[in-house]
């Protein structure tokens, strides 16, 4: 039975891919595809219907399946896109079967759809793995590059570096703020490092003791850690839950921080015009 309905649906696939790609194209007018180009929209409902009966045809062949695929996942069409096409699939190829049959009972019924059923299902099970394998290492090379963002350090003069941290500061994250923090003191020789906090919402016990442990450290490496970006909101609640931040340098802004800095490596902002000036009083004064 099964063989016999194969070679039946095989030898008609002109007639049951006509159907189908009726009945795909008449469900583009309300769904997401109807942005899609006709050319490119046709060509792959095309060479879908192709991929499909080559797998029922070669009883289950996934190597098409899966360049169908990747090439789906590159151009970013989604996902039910196959399992709506293959559901409709399902149900063309099984009201064809049954055209066919003069009389179908029950037990007849349930066989086709069984054998039908047999045939999609792997179908399924490829292209949606082949999709789910694409999403999760987009989903990893995503979680990388945000965990490069959340915690850079930016070597902004000899010996000083600055880590701006934006956004909440969980366990995870606090983590790799300690470890870019000192592979980054170590590999830049900084002197001084600046942990900007101006664009972290809320500054509780536990975000106090993670940016402490930090700075301890960074003291422990030998280099100094000032804290910058101290809000009056956020100054108030680390007076109210009694966190002790007396052991390295807190400073209001990133400006007031980076003169800090300036004055821990012995050096100094000078204004170049004032500078000109003295020397040139100088001449003058030589010259008398």
């Amino acid at each position: 039975m099964p063989e016999a309905l194969r070679r039946i649906v095989v030898e008609n696939s002109d007639v049951i891919s006509k159907s189908w790609l009726d009945e795909v194209t008449e469900k583009r007018k309300s769904d997401y595809t109807s942005n899609i180009s006709d050319a490119l929209y046709h060509s792959t409902n095309q060479e879908f219907i192709n991929v499909i009966f080559s797998s029922i045809n070669r009883r289950g062949d996934t190597a098409e399946m899966d360049d169908f695929a990747e090439r789906l996942i590159n151009l970013g069409w989604p996902l039910s896109y196959i399992t709506d096409g293959l559901q409709t699939f399902r149900r063309v190829t099984i009201e064809f079967i049954l055209s066919q049959s003069d009389k179908v009972d029950t037990y007849e019924f349930s066989r086709i759809l069984k054998i039908v059923e047999d045939w999609v299902e792997p179908i399924i099970n490829q292209l949606v793995n082949q999709y789910s394998g694409s999403w999760e290492h987009t989903v990893s090379l995503q979680r990388l590059a945000l965990q490069e963002l959340s915690a850079p350090l930016i070597p902004v003069m000899d010996n000083i570096t600055v880590m701006p941290l934006i956004g909440t500061i969980d366990t995870e994250r606090a983590k790799l703020i300690m470890e870019n923090l000192l592979e980054g003191v170590m590999k830049h020789n900084s002197e001084v490092v600046l942990i900007d906090i101006t664009g972290v919402p809320v500054v509780d016990t536990m975000v106090a003791h993670h940016i402490i442990q930090a700075a301890e450290a960074v003291r422990l490496i030998g280099s100094t850690c000032i804290l910058v970006g101290i809000r009056p909101e956020i100054a108030q609640t680390i007076v109210n839950l009694g966190i002790d931040l007396s052991k390295f340098p807190t400073k209001s802004s990133l400006r007031k921080g980076f003169k800090k800095a300036l004055t821990i490596t012995n050096r100094e902002i000078v204004d170049l015009n004032d500078a000109k000036d003295e020397d040139i009083t100088k001449m003058l004064d030589s010259l008398k």
